[in-house]
C-alpha cells in the first residue's frame, strides 16, 4: 500500500485518503461454463460502482466447488484497506457458514466487503451499520451449526439405542472371524490367500486372531457387537412366536 496525502480526494477506481490509497477489487461468478451464463451484468454492475475493469476476477464453476481459481487470484490480491465488491451475496459464498469464515477471515486482513444488489446489499462492513448487519448474519450461521449438530447427536443417539452403528463398515465381520479362526489353526493354511478369499489385509485379520487361531481382543468385541445387534430381533422373534402360539 503506497502512502499519499491528497486530502480525501476520490479519482474512478482509487480512493485517496490521507494516508492510504484503496483499491476497489469486484468479484463475479456464473455457474455454468457452456457459454449459456455469462458476467456481463455483474461485471457492468461493479464498473458502475467505480471498480475497475482490470480489477474485477471471474469465475464460470458451481458455488459449491472448492476450487475457484478466480477468487484465489481475488483474495491474493486485497491489500489492507482495499474492499471486495461483489454483485450478489451468492456470488461469493458456498453457503451461510462458508460466508462468515471469509468475511471474517477479510475483516482480519482489514479488507471491507460491499454487496451490491439483492438480499445482502445492505451488507458493508467498512461502514458500522454495515458490520452490525453481518453480524447479525454470523449469529445465524452460529445458531445453524448449532442446530446441525444438535439434530445429529440426536440421530446417533437414537440409531444405537436400535443397535445400529454408523461409520464405515467393517472389514472383518463375524462369519469371516469364525472362517479364520478354524484356518488360522491349521498349519497348511496360508496366510496370504486366506486374506485374499475373506477380503481383508494381513493387518485386519492378525489383529482380531492370532497365528495359531485364538481369538485376540478385537475379535472378542466384535461378536460381542454382533450378539447385542441379534438381541433385539431375537426378543422381537420370541415375542412373534408367543403371539402365535396364543393365536
Amino acid at each position: 500500500m503506497t502512502k499519499k496525502r491528497l486530502g480525501g480526494e476520490q479519482r474512478g477506481v482509487v480512493t485517496y485518503t490521507d494516508e492510504y490509497v484503496t483499491t476497489l477489487i469486484g468479484y463475479a461468478r456464473v455457474s455454468k461454463t457452456d457459454g449459456s451464463q455469462v458476467h456481463d451484468l455483474q461485471r457492468d454492475a461493479l464498473v458502475g460502482a467505480g471498480v475497475a475493469a482490470e480489477h474485477i476476477y471471474e469465475d464460470s464453476v458451481s458455488g459449491r466447488r472448492d476450487q475457484r481459481p478466480g477468487l484465489d487470484a481475488c483474495l491474493k490480491a486485497l491489500r489492507v484497506g482495499d474492499t471486495l465488491m461483489v454483485w450478489k451475496l451468492d456470488r461469493l459464498g458456498r453457503d451461510l457458514r462458508h460466508l462468515v469464515n471469509l468475511v471474517g477471515d477479510l475483516t482480519k486482513r482489514g479488507v471491507g466487503l460491499k454487496v451490491l444488489a439483492g438480499e445482502g446489499a445492505s451488507i458493508d462492513t467498512t461502514t458500522a451499520n454495515g458490520r452490525l448487519v453481518f453480524a447479525i448474519f454470523a449469529g445465524l450461521a452460529e445458531f445453524e451449526r448449532e442446530l446441525i449438530i444438535e439434530r445429529t447427536h440426536a440421530g446417533l443417539a437414537s440409531a444405537r439405542a436400535r443397535g445400529r452403528h454408523g461409520g464405515r463398515p467393517f472389514k472383518m465381520t463375524a462369519a469371516k472371524l469364525r472362517l479364520a479362526q478354524a484356518a488360522m489353526g491349521k498349519p497348511e493354511t496360508k496366510v496370504g490367500e486366506l486374506c485374499a478369499e475373506l477380503g481383508v489385509t494381513r493387518q485386519t485379520l492378525y489383529r482380531h486372531v492370532t497365528p495359531d487361531g485364538r481369538i485376540r481382543p478385537d475379535g472378542e468385541k466384535l461378536l460381542a457387537r454382533r450378539s447385542t445387534s441379534d438381541r433385539p430381533q431375537s426378543r422381537k422373534t420370541g415375542v412373534a412366536a408367543t403371539n402365535s402360539e396364543k393365536s
